[in-house]
C-alpha cells in the first residue's frame, strides 16, 4: 500500500507539473501555439514577449500554482507528519517531478519550458521565507539589467548560497536540492547564455525606437 502511495505521488506531481499553461493559453485564446515563435520557449517570458502582459500573467501564476501543489501532496497523501524533517523529502521529490513534468509534458509532446515559475512555486512550498528573499534577488538583477535568464540564474544561485549561510536547516535533502536547483538553472538557461556572450540576449522591455516593428 505505501509503494503505491508513493506511485500515486509521483504520477499526480507529474500530471500537475505537465499541465502546459502557455501552450493551452497560446492556442485558445490567440489561435496559436507559442513554441513556434519568439525563443520557443513554452514559459511566461515568452508568452508576455509574443502574447502580451494579459496571457503572460496568468500563466506565470498558474505554472507557479502546478508547482505549489505538488509540494502538498505528501501531506495530502499523508506520507510524512507536516513540519518533520522527513516531509522535506517527499516535498522535492514531488516538486521535481512537477518541473519534469512542466519541461516535457505529456499533454503538450514533451516540448515545455524552462521550469522556473514551477520552480518558484516548489520553493514558496517548501520554505517559504528563503524563495521571497531570492524573489528579491531577481527583482534587484531585473531593475538593473531588465534580461529575465540574467535575473532568474541569479535568484537560482542565490538560493543555496543563503540557505547555507543566512537560513539554516537541519534537512540535508535541502541543502542537496538547493545546490541541485543553482545547477539545473544554469544547464537550462544554457542558450541564454550563449546569447549573452554574443550580446543577443534581449530584454523584456524594449523601447519603441529600439523595436524595429514600431520604425
Amino acid at each position: 500500500m505505501i509503494v503505491f502511495t508513493y506511485i500515486i505521488l509521483i504520477v499526480t506531481a507529474y500530471i500537475l507539473g505537465s499541465i502546459p499553461s502557455a501552450v493551452w493559453a497560446g492556442r485558445f485564446f490567440h489561435g496559436v501555439d507559442v513554441r513556434e515563435h519568439g525563443s520557443g520557449n513554452a514559459g511566461t517570458t515568452n508568452v508576455i514577449r509574443v502574447l502580451g502582459w494579459k496571457t503572460g500573467i496568468p500563466v506565470l501564476i498558474i505554472d507557479m500554482i502546478k508547482g505549489w501543489a505538488a509540494t502538498m501532496l505528501p501531506a495530502l497523501f499523508h506520507i510524512a507528519e507536516p513540519e518533520s524533517t522527513n516531509i522535506i523529502v517527499f516535498q522535492i521529490i514531488a516538486g521535481l517531478t512537477a518541473i519534469t513534468g512542466h519541461i516535457f509534458p505529456v499533454f503538450a509532446g514533451f516540448r515545455g519550458g524552462k521550469g522556473v515559475a514551477t520552480m518558484f512555486g516548489v520553493l514558496i512550498g517548501i520554505h517559504p521565507l528563503l524563495t521571497l528573499a531570492c524573489f528579491g534577488v531577481f527583482l534587484v538583477v531585473f531593475a538593473s539589467t531588465g534580461i529575465v535568464s540574467v535575473s532568474s540564474m541569479s535568484a537560482g544561485i542565490a538560493f543555496p548560497v543563503l540557505l547555507l549561510t543566512v537560513f539554516h536547516t537541519p534537512s540535508d535533502a535541502l541543502k542537496i536540492f538547493s545546490v541541485i536547483i543553482g545547477i539545473a538553472l544554469i544547464i537550462t538557461h544554457r542558450k541564454n547564455i550563449g546569447r549573452l556572450i554574443r550580446g543577443e540576449e534581449k530584454k523584456l522591455f524594449r523601447k519603441k525606437s529600439q523595436d524595429p516593428d514600431n520604425k
